[in-house]
């Protein structure tokens, strides 16, 4: 089975049977069901929906399905047409639109797409509410619009460009001194749309020397989507044979943000958020927040500044979520997600380049030199895979009482932070595993910390 319904919305492969997979039928479903939870949230005569998609194969496809089944609801649709991610949320907002659907499977190979479903704030629906949705959809309890009330369709294509504009009203976007820095930048944007978006952006940013990448939005990844040092030898390679400051990839949606030094090192997609943070924390008093599998050096650069550091559940209507709680000013996700609320509450790859160019520009460092400045932390990502019969309950709740006497959370199966490293255990939603990341100062002690956990889930079960 490879259709997931979770917090991230409804993903599967395309083809294949109804309810195994994301197929015609299954969109139609889960579209009414969105529908439907809208009408039961907020009930009003008519409603209106921003679409957008990233370049997958199956996009057009599948936006012809959404769109007409939206229609089919009675409910006006805008169609923004290839776009991003954080250009949807931002377009929801600005549309004053009842909500938003977004056609896009993120990080996952090209066979994969998804809904990703906002609220009128341009925010992910919340855990609950999507529970509400699920349980609207096994239901099958909708009502479709007659011949006299059938909804609406208009497209729009300057969405891009507007979110852009917003990015350059921002007080901490410097443009002035961008241009002066005459930065040369090298760009991979896996042939989705940021090769529409992220060129466009440093234009307007005056940047003049740009090499991009796989720019053309076909949908046709030229490697693993996921921007992780692992799948990003192409741009490493032509950064060490060019004079580059600085290289940017972004996933097929544009919300991660993964940086490259002039050397063609990798900055550390980690530290993505931590450079930005570091920035608007040197212009801007106020707290952080990050997900509980997210480097300690957001942590460290709040301590800095005097401000308060807060985790989050994984999952970025969680962040969201605990930003508002605790008035954070930036936020976002170990990913590579930056969430800088004086744009808007989204993962935003964006945003987060213009304000890391405007920090290089305003402070004559290279970027290298910036990330030379941060802790070296090295986190271990490992998995332990658990018999159905096996309760992952019992397990969490022996780990947190083994080590009772270390700061304890939690909030999303059990993070145990130590004086110098920490180890969060996490279980998966669609599988019978428990994900252990542990971060240190070095790999070897990560690895050492996360294999030692593993090891006490070993002699739990062994009992």
């Amino acid at each position: 089975m490879t259709l997931i319904k979770s917090i991230s919305g409804i993903r599967g492969t395309i083809g294949g049977k109804t309810g195994d997979n994301l197929t015609p039928i299954d969109v139609v479903k889960f579209v009414s069901a969105y529908v439907s939870f809208l009408s039961q949230s907020t009930p009003k005569d008519e409603y209106h929906i921003v679409v957008g998609r990233d370049a997958r194969v199956s996009g057009s496809m599948i936006n012809n399905l959404v769109c007409a089944t939206l229609q089919s609801l009675g409910v006006h649709v805008t169609d923004i047409g290839l776009s991003t991610t954080p250009t949807v949320e931002m377009s929801v907002i600005h549309m004053h639109a009842d909500g938003g659907i977004i056609l896009t499977a993120s990080h996952n190979p090209m066979q994969w797409n998804a809904l990703k479903l906002l609220n009128a704030k341009g925010e992910f629906i919340s855990a609950a509410e999507g529970q509400q949705l699920l349980e609207l959809a096994e239901n099958q309890d909708f009502e479709y619009a007659t011949i006299n009330h059938l909804g609406s369709y208009q497209t729009y294509n300057r969405a891009i460009d507007d979110h852009i504009d917003r990015i350059l009203e921002l007080e901490l976007v410097d443009t002035k001194a961008i241009e002066a820095a005459n930065f040369s930048v090298a760009l991979d944007c896996v042939n989705s749309t940021g090769g529409l978006a992220l060129p466009r952006l440093l234009e307007r940013l005056g940047v003049k020397k740009v090499t991009t990448l796989y720019g053309e939005p076909t949908g046709i990844f030229p490697h693993n989507p996921e921007p992780l040092p692992e799948h990003l030898h192409d741009i490493a390679n032509t950064m060490q044979k060019g004079n580059f400051d600085v290289g940017f990839v972004v996933d097929p949606d544009v919300d991660r943000l993964a940086i490259l030094t002039e050397n063609g090192n990798m900055f550390g997609e980690e530290y993505t958020l931590v450079s930005v943070a570091d920035y608007v924390l040197q212009h801007t008093k106020g707290n952080t927040v990050s997900n509980l599998s997210s480097t300690r050096a957001l942590r460290d650069i709040s301590n800095k500044y005097g401000v308060d550091y807060n985790a989050a559940a994984v999952g970025e209507v969680n962040v969201v979520a605990k930003m508002k709680e605790t008035n954070a000013i930036i936020g976002g996700e170990g990913n590579g997600g930056v969430i800088y609320p004086a744009l808007h509450y989204g993962r935003d790859a964006l945003v987060g380049i213009a304000l890391f160019l405007s920090y290089m520009a305003t402070s004559g460092k290279g970027c290298q030199a910036i990330r030379n400045q941060y802790p070296q932390y090295v986190i271990s990502k490992n998995k332990i895979e658990l018999s159905p019969d096996m309760s992952v309950k019992d397990i969490l709740h022996h780990i947190a009482e083994q080590y009772a006497q270390y700061e304890i959370n939690t909030i999303d199966g059990v993070k145990i932070d130590f004086s110098d490293r920490w180890v969060h255990l996490r279980p998966s939603n669609t599988e019978p595993i428990i994900r252990i990341y542990a971060e240190a100062d070095n790999s070897s002690s990560a690895d050492f910390l996360a294999q030692k956990i593993i090891n006490d889930i070993r002699e739990y079960l062994n009992k």
